[in-house]
């Protein structure tokens, strides 16, 4: 019975709350003008990475000559009013600001009893039996868990009637609202345009990669995914997105926490067109689009078939075992799998690739794709390569076991002399495939070193990394073996 009795007076406070909103717009109205979507001729959203969006709001209105108080409505709950600002489209310099108040507290049956704490509001109890309206004023003692409150000659706790307010204070607004002072210098008629930027805006690029039966090649497409948790909407937006890591100056945002965003679906789009921004890279969608609120959309960021890859199978190694004895170093050690591919025109590629994840497939003989791996990648310019780590191989490991250790000599701390050690390896490669594989077996050496032996030919990429080439055949196993000296 309390529950339901509970839920009748939330009831009643709601249809309270109803009833002084539109008083409230009306009494605002006496005092400022208020802009809406309504007056909306166009919206530009650029968003960035890490959660930052720049917004431009152009909007028609007619200001009278002198002061004003303009409300500026359905703007972001999580923008940054500091770096708001106003201007003039039609006639540039007739607008100055001189106080602007960014008002985010909204109004809620919670938000409008927690400002009349310490006032006195009406209590109306209805007779069941009459009808008759019963009217008792109550001072709001308390709101926070619960309310309490402060009768002729009692406490009472909950709401033992409908209760009602004299008014709804200046700043709780309905909407994100940004309430600008200024003055008004041009014709009656304007353009308006509101800048700022705003948290709750966000992006991130996700690729799909499909590999055909030879491993050479992939079909690549790139979608961006929008995500809007700014408490507004933005209708037929002009969207542009920048690539890059832009410099912000940590702070605290004094702004309401956003809501979890709602999956929506995917919305198919032309590949965006792409430019240069300083040492970024701007991303623009060549048609008009609709960022709801609390929603996630996507936007086609590219398509190309056929691009040139190249799979491989890495065995990485160590560099703490050459200067001490181990003996066995591993069994059935996993070999990594990594997909390559260039960014380049010539692979049918060419364009700056912002930073996300990279998902791959291949079909199987019935020929249904099926998921092989992610990596996340970063921004990668033109023609630069992709590296794409996508798993570790089943059939494809490798034993390692030191096979001979010794010191040959010590250094001292006195004198110029070095330690210098010398160690031997095998390790056996094993390939439970039908066909070949090739694996590259890449080890870090560190110090001054020299391979003084090896089965297999060796390369040397870099000043401490030695990588080997090795054919494993189908179903069986070779065995590598080197012998190095490292002076220290």
């Amino acid at each position: 019975m309390s529950k339901m009795y509970s839920v009748f007076c939330s009831s009643l406070l709601i249809v309270g709350c109803t009833l002084l909103l539109s008083h409230a717009i009306a009494m605002a109205a006496s005092d400022e003008q208020l802009s809406t979507l309504k007056d909306q001729k166009s919206v530009a959203v650029t968003i960035y990475n890490n959660d930052l969006a720049l917004i431009k709001d152009v909007r028609h209105l007619t200001l009278v000559n002198g002061d004003f108080n303009l409300a500026w409505r359905d703007v972001s709950a999580l923008m940054r009013p500091e770096t708001a600002s106003l201007r003039s489209i039609t006639h540039p310099g007739s607008i100055a600001v001189v106080e602007q108040n960014f008002n985010f507290d909204l109004l809620t049956p919670q938000s409008l009893l927690n400002k009349y704490v310490g006032q006195t509001v009406s209590i109306v109890k209805v007779n069941p039996a009459t009808g008759v309206e019963s009217r008792e004023s109550a001072i709001v003692l308390a709101a926070g868990n619960g309310v309490v409150l402060r009768m002729a000659d009692r406490i009472e706790t909950g709401l033992p009637g409908r209760i009602t307010f004299e008014n709804v204070p200046g700043n709780l607004r309905d909407r994100p609202t940004l309430v600008i002072d200024g003055s008004h210098t041009g014709t009656a008629a304007e353009e308006l345009e509101l800048s700022y930027l705003t948290g709750g805006l966000s992006w991130k690029a996700d690729y799909v990669a499909e590999l055909n039966d030879a491993e050479n090649q992939l079909d690549l497409s790139a979608w961006v995914t929008l995500t809007n948790t700014s408490g507004t909407r933005y209708a037929n937006a002009k969207l542009q997105l920048v690539a890059g890591d832009v410099h912000r100056v940590q702070q605290e945002l004094a702004a309401p926490v956003a809501q979890r965003a709602k999956l929506a679906a995917a919305a198919m789009a032309e590949p965006m067109r792409q430019e240069s921004l300083m040492d970024y890279h701007l991303y623009t969608l060549e048609r008009l689009t609709t960022i709801s609120e609390n929603q996630t959309k996507q936007v086609a960021l590219l398509n190309a078939a056929g691009v040139p890859a190249r799979k491989e199978l890495v065995l990485m190694g160590s560099d703490y075992y050459y200067a001490s004895s181990y003996g066995d170093l591993g069994q059935k050690l996993k070999v990594n799998v990594w997909l390559h591919f260039d960014n380049k025109t010539s692979a049918r590629l060419g364009m700056p690739l912002p930073k996300g994840v990279l998902r791959a497939y291949k079909r199987d003989k019935a020929g249904n794709a099926q998921f092989v791996g992610e990596d996340q990648i970063d921004h990668t310019p033109k023609n630069e390569p992709v590296h794409v780590q996508l798993g570790q191989s089943f059939d494809v490991t490798a034993n390692k076991k030191q096979i001979d250790f010794k010191q040959l000599s010590a250094g001292n701390a006195g004198n110029s002399s070095a330690n210098r050690f010398e160690s031997a390896y095998e390790i056996t490669l094993k390939n439970a495939k039908k066909e070949t594989a090739t694996v590259m077996v890449q080890e870090p050496i560190p110090g001054d070193w020299k391979i003084i032996e090896e089965s297999h030919p060796h390369n040397k990429p870099a000043s401490n990394t030695a990588l080997w080439k090795v054919d494993v055949p189908a179903e069986g196993s070779v065995t590598l073996k080197y012998r190095v000296q490292v002076k220290f």
